[in-house]
């Protein structure tokens, strides 16, 4: 979807719900809604636009942290995280998922593989690391940064995955996590079935390339094809629960990519 759209929905959500909350917990009873701050809705929702204009890969999030990161130190297994919000709200967990480890997060929620594309070599290739775990696709295939084809989405994680091969980076192709529906865009039509398409068509091609394929789908989908309901609240991002579930899967993704 578009980010507009999605921070005015966001924003507006959070506003109401803790509002609806501190009502209830003083009163005991339902309270009016109280309408969203729409003058910051409005300023938050320009700010992502103007962001989208001007730095549409979004280049500058990550900038000021990788110049400030020292090379990777002598024996250091470095690792890369790049992908969306799966990825990046993993990030609070890594301290306790994965303590001690030398991984870093260039994640950015709701991108497509063409923007992670563009920063690859900024977010990934310049912090030399030792692997490169890749989580991209559904923001594609719910149609963020426009119409995208399979052939499109698989070209641009190839074209990722190829660029990190040549620097000398392992790598892994992490499977798009079960979608029935999103919920910011119920139009997209059998989204369950691309993406297990997508995965059949990365796993394939990460075997054909000596890379390694993560298999995240398996462990965590349901029987219509979705995201199991006790590892997720919303069905596309993974609760803290299947969180646990997909860390010792990328722990040994990782370890076959540095044998």
């Amino acid at each position: 979807m578009r980010r507009s759209h999605f921070v005015l929905r966001a924003v507006a959500g959070i506003v109401l719900v803790s509002g609806v909350a501190a009502q209830l917990g003083a009163q005991g009873s339902t309270p009016p809604v109280r309408k969203p701050d729409s003058a910051r809705i409005k300023a938050e929702a320009a700010a992502v636009e103007d962001r989208l204009r001007n730095d549409w890969p979004w280049l500058q999030k990550f900038a000021k942290a990788n110049a400030a990161l020292p090379a990777p130190a002598a024996g250091e297994e470095r690792v890369v995280f790049m992908g969306n919000s799966i990825f990046e709200v993993w990030e609070r967990y890594f301290s306790t998922m994965f303590p001690g480890k030398p991984y870093i997060n260039r994640a950015i929620g709701g991108q497509t593989t063409p923007q992670m594309l563009v920063r690859f070599r900024q977010d990934v290739i310049a912090l030399k690391p030792k692997v490169v775990v890749i989580l991209a696709g559904t923001n594609d295939i719910a149609g963020n940064t426009g119409p995208a084809t399979l052939e499109m989405i698989e070209n641009n994680l190839a074209s990722m995955a190829e660029l990190a091969k040549a620097h000398g980076v392992h790598v892994v192709l992490a499977s798009v996590l079960p979608v029935f529906k999103y919920a910011w865009r119920p139009s997209v039509q059998r989204p369950a079935q691309t993406v297990v398409a997508l995965n059949a068509w990365m796993k394939d091609y990460a075997r054909r390339n000596e890379m390694v394929y993560l298999d995240y789908h398996s462990a965590m989908v349901d029987g219509r094809l979705g995201l199991k309901g006790d590892l997720s609240g919303d069905g596309v991002h993974p609760n803290e629960a299947g969180y646990r579930v997909m860390a010792p899967l990328t722990e040994a993704a990782i370890r076959e990519a540095l044998r």
